[in-house]
């Protein structure tokens, strides 16, 4: 049974989406009125005859009919020809507060975009300021609803989280000093999306004050500043086995005994099995194990990284000038910044003109000149991947750039065959050096296009092409998974953020983090490479 505030809702929604089709305004209004009026109401709509219903302010005889045929099924008909209509990302954003049909509209037909996700990453690349009503102050505000929004879809990125949940088991860890507390779950595997802090500890569960800690309980769930919080209780003789079974995966914890985890601490469970400690990011596949036999791979860390590659500048639709850009890459301690706007195709995002590439070409050379031997900027271009696998440009201009970053950014639904010679001719294309964002996912959004990963992968092998891993944390693509096979082929990653802000280069971050889950060495990361040596592997 439909309580008053869910029926009142489904007139809400029914307004909006007359609105958002243009229909007859007078109606909109009335069924606008109606929510109002209902979602206020004592009493119990469900159990009120056809006469009172219509008596209420706002509802009427033709209202109340619509009143009893919900209470009756559950349905409206007039709401399901809409939402039939209405495609289910843009009826998400319309629950987004603050976003009205009028908005939601242009989005959807301006713009373009049709889910939830697809609008967040636009607000990051600064996309939304190019059209009418909206500019960065309308923008931010969105940004900031639709994360909220997608915060409480009850699955979180990771990049939004971590640092919420390492201040949570400090606090803790303050406030019951003698006790083991620990991250473990998802946050501590660092995985891409999360389901919230999860934390184990050998604090008697009686002996937490919530109140104290500022987490919330509502509906015998807990809450820290909004994210779920999940606490395992255990012994503390017990604690270094149970972080070990919730800090990886099941495969990877199949292969140790309970005699294994019978020990003081984590050094001491690795110890037993005769392999050295293995973080906790990287415990997801057992193969990794026979790396740890020996030696300690060179796993990727942040500081590894020397240049920043795969950025974008007020040339399309970032939201930094290049000089500004270049400064904070230099004045941030790397040794080069590779600028890589968007190439023609890409209107949506002011994608350069042949005549704006050569603009941008005389300003790159000029601030060289400036910076002389102790930093240098690299012409680049995001050239995007046309439908039949072709780049944008003529080769001549390709030619001419010091690195060709190849992407797909329209045409998204083809089939797994298709995606993937499409993405083989790109790669084949003598100026691609590095292909970017393979699969076009966007995490807690839309899953990637279908593709044949081997197949996309070997081509890479074959034609000396850089596999990106993007560092935004809404796509980190390449998966994680697909590492280890790119290593087998000797496919180098490039650890690209993807920035379309100066601060947004230090999503570096997270493309590290998750390069360290795949097994990914410095070695075979493109940009750890120094400013020589990136000249040489540009020049080869």
């Amino acid at each position: 049974m439909l309580n008053n505030k869910q029926i009142a809702g489904k007139f809400d929604l029914l307004a909006k989406l007359m609105e958002l089709h243009d229909e007859n305004p007078f109606k909109i209004r009335s069924y606008a009125n109606a929510y109002l009026s209902l979602r206020k109401l004592e009493g119990n709509l469900s159990e009120m005859p056809k006469t009172e219903l219509a008596s209420i302010n706002g509802v009427g005889t033709t209202i109340a009919d619509k009143i009893e045929e919900i209470v009756a099924t559950g349905e409206m008909v007039a709401l399901k020809k809409y939402m039939d209509i209405t495609p289910s990302g843009i009826r998400e954003l319309l629950s987004i507060r603050g976003l009205g049909p009028k908005k939601v509209k242009q989005i959807w037909k301006e713009m373009e975009i049709e889910t939830v996700g697809e609008l967040l990453y636009a607000c990051n690349e600064n996309r939304l300021v190019n059209y009418k009503g909206f500019g960065l102050k309308v923008q931010e505000e969105i940004k900031q609803k639709i994360e909220y929004f997608m915060d409480s879809m009850g699955k979180f990125l990771y990049a939004h989280i971590h640092l919420i949940a390492d201040e949570l088991v400090e606090n803790l860890k303050i406030n019951f000093p003698m006790y083991h507390v620990s991250l473990c779950g998802d946050v501590r595997r660092c995985m891409p999306e999360v389901c919230g802090i999860e934390i184990i500890t050998d604090i008697p569960t009686d002996s937490i004050n919530t109140d104290s800690l500022a987490i919330i309980c509502e509906n015998e769930k807990y809450y820290y500043k909004g994210f779920p919080v999940f606490l395992y209780h255990t012994t503390a003789s017990e604690f270094a086995g149970e972080l070990f079974k919730r800090s990886c995966s099941a495969s990877f914890l199949a292969d140790f005994s309970e005699i294994h985890l019978n020990a003081v601490n984590e050094n001491e469970i690795f110890k037993a099995k005769g392999v050295n400690f293995i973080p906790p990011e990287c415990r997801e596949f057992y193969d990794v194990l026979k790396n740890y036999l020996e030696s300690m791979p060179s796993l990727i860390q942040i500081q590894d990284i020397k240049g920043i590659v795969h950025n974008h500048s007020t040339y399309s639709d970032g939201l930094h000038s290049l000089s500004v850009m270049a400064q904070y890459v230099c004045d941030s301690g790397y040794e080069y910044f590779v600028i890589s706007d968007h190439s023609k195709s890409a209107g949506y995002a002011g994608g350069l003109s042949e005549e704006k590439v050569y603009t941008q070409w005389r300003e790159i050379d000029e601030l060289n000149k400036k910076y002389g031997e102790s930093f240098r900027i690299f012409k680049s271009i995001e050239s995007d991947i046309l439908s039949d696998g072709s780049l944008d440009y003529r080769d001549e201009i390709l030619g001419q750039f010091d690195l060709v970053i190849a992407s797909v950014h329209s045409v998204l639904h083809m089939d797994e065959d298709r995606a993937t010679s499409r993405l083989i001719k790109a790669i084949e294309n003598p100026f691609t050096r590095i292909l970017g964002h393979p699969t076009g996912r966007l995490l807690l959004a839309r899953p990637g296009y279908p593709m044949n990963f081997k197949k996309v992968i070997d081509a890479c092998a074959a034609n000396n092409v850089v596999m990106e891993l993007n560092a935004n944390p809404q796509r980190l693509d390449i998966d994680w998974s697909w590492i280890p096979y790119c290593l087998e082929k000797g496919v180098m990653i490039s650890i690209n953020p993807d920035a379309h802000s100066k601060e947004s280069i230090h999503y570096i971050k997270y493309g590290t983090i998750v390069a360290r889950k795949g097994g990914l060495t410095k070695e075979m990361c493109l940009n750890t490479k120094s400013l020589s040596e990136i000249i040489t592997w540009m020049n080869g």
